[in-house]
């Protein structure tokens, strides 16, 4: 029987949720699967806590408690698992504050385990087995799980700033404790303290910790801790000794114990706060006004009404459970980082205050998350998606550049590009208007002309300098990230960052900037070798390495590019597929290049296909709907869809703060937000029959889809219309976005190669400034005796569509070399190879002599250059 504060909230959530769907139902049809009227129910947080597999590893979804964006993440940790649990492993250290699902080690703050057992030799690295059985729950807001070997039982529930937790130990004689180790991040900790207060009720410390993914960053976090009834004993550690009565203790190990008397239940309230320990006593007061249930019912409430902002109606239970869990996990992070009061630290070290009904949010994965997390944060919650852009505003503002991968306070530079650009870019498209966007758009110029230097080190383009005078990050030491140089995907992600900036600056009205970096945005073009017609690194010189595009160089990932390898990042141009694909050779040289690339999955970053469990991979399946052969999206956006389930290792790999959990969720819905700024939906066949897609205003986007969680499985697009008009469009116009509207699929369970094949079908690309043509000598030097001819081969590939023909001349500052003229017609897939035939005269001294090669297509020129070597023979 549910309690009546539950039976409240459920009505709470009921009513929010009718406020989205009442209104303007899409039309039904007869034996249509109903609505989702409480899709917390469909939540199990335990889905995602597994292995990806072999290749990927950990998803490290956490299972513990949280309402939507808080501060706190309440949940178990286990031993050695560096984003804190996993669903395999039964030796839990307890449960810590925060959590995020991230691919280093981080966050893991203030942990606490209930136990029997004596304290041992080192309490700081005790840990006891849980039980992952069907005695393991985890809902919105709620988690429960016990530990066998000692008979406790935990229950958690949290607010925005606060984790409470009920432990329920035996009646076996044994004491009752309560471990709390304040130096227990799961990065480490540089220093840490705790105090047991005078009034056997009250705990509080901090502890600072950082150094994400190897980097410089530091953060502090404090707590207080109050139980609801005094404890009979207590004492502290510092990682070396045990101080049995001791109130306090300080270092990066610290620690303490409480007892109460054996049997007994305790309830156990925890603030954190990124100001103080008075901070976290004020969050604790604020939000500490009901009980363990109150608290409870009043979680699942907020989550049924922010899950209601899209409600589904499907036959197959577990596609509803992955799709409601995968929407869950996509509104967890970023996070509240302002205490009750409004009070924040600054990336300055100083306190700032939020305005009145504002947050201020920290841990931004951008280069994970502005993909499509961004998207469907702003298209769902507007307002926050206004804060969360000011929120990195603010942080430019105190600190000098807009923060890459920002954590708590400070920015760690992790990951290539200048990804806060189109995440900045995203929730403004997508409906996040509330914020500085002159001051943001100063910021991204100011970073992608002069570098963007903020503090500590950090600089938000390094070699952004080399990069404008080449038009290109060459393969050198000033592009290193992580240990590596990755200057091909640094030159793929500024080409989107810089096409962001173009929308955005378009978008307020500057058309100057736009115009300009929309230029820059096809810079991508010149790391596009048309000898092996991938995009790849090249020297200051200008060269390309010889040999083929892609290899296995070991590690994790080719040699130039960030996670990833050439075959897997040669798709990443959202802004300019159909650029991309003259470049490829056409529409069907690429479908064919996308069949081979897609034929395996999950493989990892070091082989010739898909990786879905990575981000630059995201877009991939739905290209096939810009080449004419739209039924091949749908049928591989099905297949990855496969990849996700309700099982702990239901993700195909790291979820990233939410990444690979947004994108479920809109490959779900059969929608994808491909290009970066820019508010298209690209189309694919949805999993349910019916959708309504909550909007400010009262406005929604409506969706129906007879039969599409019936038996067959139909999985192909069949028709669509918008708005009751058919359309053969495989993207929806930009006006669904902010107004909302009506689309009605019709499915089939065999592909129909009719509907949206024609070039008029594809989603728009953007080639403004884009090169009608690239170049490369694949053999750049050339012996010639003095008073003979050699030739060189430059290949060329066209670009853009409507050039035919293209001249190559040459000219030598050395008198007696001349090279001769070449010119002819691209193929049928926009290749070429020119002969060019250089002459010397017989009094050309034996040296080195650079020749000067300018080819010319249409508007577009290119250089290149030749060195001979004037040498006779031996």
């Amino acid at each position: 029987m549910r309690s009546p504060s539950a039976l409240l909230a459920l009505l709470m959530a009921t009513v929010v949720f009718l406020t989205f769907v009442a209104a303007a139902p899409p039309t039904a049809y007869e034996g249509e699967p109903k609505l989702v009227a409480n899709p917390a129910d469909y939540v199990d947080t335990l889905i995602g806590t597994g292995t990806g597999g072999e290749t990927v590893g950990e998803i490290n979804n956490f299972p513990g408690p949280a309402v939507p964006f808080g501060m706190v993440q309440y949940s178990p940790d286990t031993v050695d698992n560096y984003a804190g649990y996993s669903y395999d492993n039964p030796r839990s250290t307890g449960f810590s504050m925060t959590h995020a699902s991230v691919g280093c080690a981080a966050f893991g703050d203030i942990s606490m385990l209930p136990t029997t057992t004596a304290l041992g030799s080192q309490p700081w690295n005790a840990w006891e087995t849980i039980a992952h059985d069907d005695t393991e729950v985890g809902e919105p807001g709620y988690y429960r799980v016990r530990f066998p070997d000692t008979g406790v039982s935990a229950e958690l529930t949290a607010t925005t700033r606060t984790g409470v937790g009920r432990f329920s130990y035996p009646h076996n004689g044994r004491p009752a404790l309560f471990h709390v180790r304040s130096g227990a991040s799961l990065a480490g900790n540089s220093r840490a303290a705790i105090r047991i207060g005078a009034d056997n009720t009250t705990i509080t410390g901090w502890a600072t910790s950082g150094g994400f993914c190897g980097k410089p960053n530091t953060y502090t976090v404090y707590f207080a801790m109050k139980f609801d009834r005094p404890f009979t004993s207590y004492g502290t550690w510092d990682g070396y000794w045990i101080y049995a009565g001791a109130r306090g203790a300080a270092s990066p190990y610290s620690g303490g114990y409480v007892e109460f008397p054996s049997g007994s239940q305790i309830e156990v309230h925890t603030a954190i706060s990124y100001v103080s320990i008075d901070g976290a006593r004020a969050n604790l007061e604020a939000e500490n006004g009901a009980g363990f249930e109150g608290i409870r019912a009043a979680a699942a409430a907020q989550w049924n009404a922010t899950l209601s902002r899209i409600a589904v109606a499907g036959n197959n239970t577990g596609n509803l459970e992955t799709f409601y869990t995968a929407l869950y996990h996509s509104l967890l992070h970023p996070n509240t980082f302002n205490d009750a009061d409004g009070r924040y630290l600054g990336f300055d070290g100083a306190i700032h205050t939020v305005p009145d009904g504002h947050t201020q949010y920290a841990n931004f994965s951008d280069w994970d998350t502005y993909r499509c997390l961004a998207a469907l944060q702003a298209l769902l919650f507007p307002q926050r998606a206004g804060d969360m852009a000011q929120s990195l505003v603010n942080d430019a503002t105190q600190s000098g550049a807009l923060p890459r991968w920002a954590l708590a306070n400070s920015a760690t530079g992790e990951m290539t590009g200048d990804s806060v650009v189109p995440l900045i870019a995203n929730l403004y498209a997508y409906g996040g208007a509330n914020f500085d966007r002159r001051t943001a758009l100063r910021y991204m110029v100011h970073a992608a002309t002069t570098g963007g230097v903020g503090l500590n080190g950090y600089v938000e383009r390094p070699g952004i300098a080399t990069y404008q005078a080449l038009r290109y990050a060459p393969f050198t030491l000033e592009f290193r990230t992580g240990g590596r140089i990755a200057d091909a995907s640094i030159t793929l992600e500024w080409s989107i960052d810089d096409f962001a900036i173009s929308r955005f600056a378009d978008a307020l009205g500057d058309t100057a900037t736009a115009a300009e970096f929309e230029a820059r945005s096809q810079y991508w073009q010149n790391l596009f070798n048309p000898s092996t017609r991938y995009i790849s690194p090249r020297s200051p010189m200008g060269f390309f390495s010889g040999g083929p595009g892609f290899v296995d160089s070991g590690g994790f990932g080719q040699d130039g590019y960030d996670e990833g390898n050439a075959e897997q990042y040669v798709w990443s141009v959202p802004h300019n597929v159909a650029g991309l694909v003259t470049a490829l050779g056409g529409r069907n040289r690429v479908a064919g290049r996308l069949d081979r690339f897609t034929r395996k999955l999950n493989e990892g970053p070091n082989e010739p296909n898909l990786w879905a469990g990575n981000e630059p991979s995201f877009g991939v399946p739905w290209l096939y709907n810009y080449v004419g052969q739209p039924w091949k999206t749908q049928l591989t956006v099905d297949r990855v869809r496969g990849l996700y389930g309700p099982t702990p290792d239901g993700e195909p790999g790291n979820d990233d703060l939410g990444a690979l959990s947004s994108w479920y969720v809109w490959a779900a819905l059969g929608l994808y937000p491909g290009i970066p700024a820019v508010p298209v939906l690209s189309v694919g066949a949805p999993l349910f029959d019916r959708v309504v897609i909550g909007l400010p205003g009262g406005r929604s986007i409506r969706m129906t889809a007879p039969g599409a969680s019936g038996p067959g499985h139909p999985r192909y697009i069949s028709g669509l219309s918008v708005h009751g008009r058919p359309t053969d469009h495989t993207f929806l116009p930009e006006s669904i976005v902010r107004t909302g509207g009506d689309l009605a699929f019709s499915l089939a369970r065999y592909p129909d190669k009719r509907w949206g094949t024609s070039e008029s079908s594809a989603g728009p690309s953007f080639g403004a400034g884009a090169s009608a043509v690239t170049v490369n000598v694949p053999r750049p030097a050339v012996t010639i005796p003095p008073g003979g001819t050699g030739t060189v081969k430059v290949d060329l590939q066209r670009m853009t569509d409507g050039p035919g023909d293209y001249t190559v001349t040459g000219v030598s500052p050395q008198p007696g070399i001349a090279p001769s003229r070449s010119f002819g017609e691209f193929g049928p897939d926009g290749s070429a190879t020119a002969s060019v035939a250089i002459t010397l005269t017989p009094s050309v001294p034996e040296d080195y002599y650079p020749v000067f090669l300018t080819t010319t297509v249409g508007g577009s020129v290119r250089r290149s250059m030749v060195l001979v070597v004037a040498a006779g023979p031996e």
